[in-house]
């Protein structure tokens, strides 16, 4: 088994969020929010052909969590929950995933909505949104089966601020 695994950022993600408290707590719920991102110069020239796609999966760090925790209490729920059960970004490996609307690119900036994203986010990867493929009906939602239509309207907490 590999020890470590490093990865080293392509850009930083911009957003209107300053902090994580107040902010969607999911992309339905970012609807129209604007973002952009800056890709670092040497990776500039991977955005060919993307402006061909209506939307992109980012990948990212959640930098502001520095621990993560197995069983954690996520948005909208009382119960614990194990880690790999929800969206928290207190994670073993704090890997966040967000699919956003890409509206535009110039040069190495790429004009982004729907944006779930804090501020200055360090960006992993990005890979096109391909509705044919990415898009599956899901069969069990788990806990979240009754809550998927509430969050469009909920922000986030200081829940996930300390470890």
């Amino acid at each position: 088994m590999q020890s470590s695994i490093t990865f080293h950022p392509i850009g930083i993600i911009h957003s209107p969020f300053k902090e994580r408290e107040g902010m969607p707590i999911q992309p339905i719920g970012a609807k129209g929010i604007k973002g952009q991102i800056e890709i670092f110069p040497e990776f500039t020239e991977g955005l060919k052909d993307l402006d061909g796609f209506s939307h992109i999966i980012l990948i990212f760090n959640f930098h502001l969590s520095t621990d993560y925790k197995l069983l954690v209490k996520p948005f909208m729920e009382e119960t614990i929950r194990g880690v790999f059960a929800t969206r928290a970004p207190h994670r073993p490996n704090q890997i966040g995933l967000s699919v956003v609307q890409l509206d535009g690119i110039e040069n190495n900036i790429l004009h982004i909505s729907n944006v779930d994203i804090v501020d200055g986010t360090p960006l992993l990867d990005i890979k096109p949104y391909i509705k044919k493929i990415d898009c599956v009906e899901s069969e069990k939602n788990g806990w979240l089966e009754e809550k998927t239509d509430k969050f469009r309207n909920k922000i986030s907490d200081d829940r996930f601020n300390g470890n």
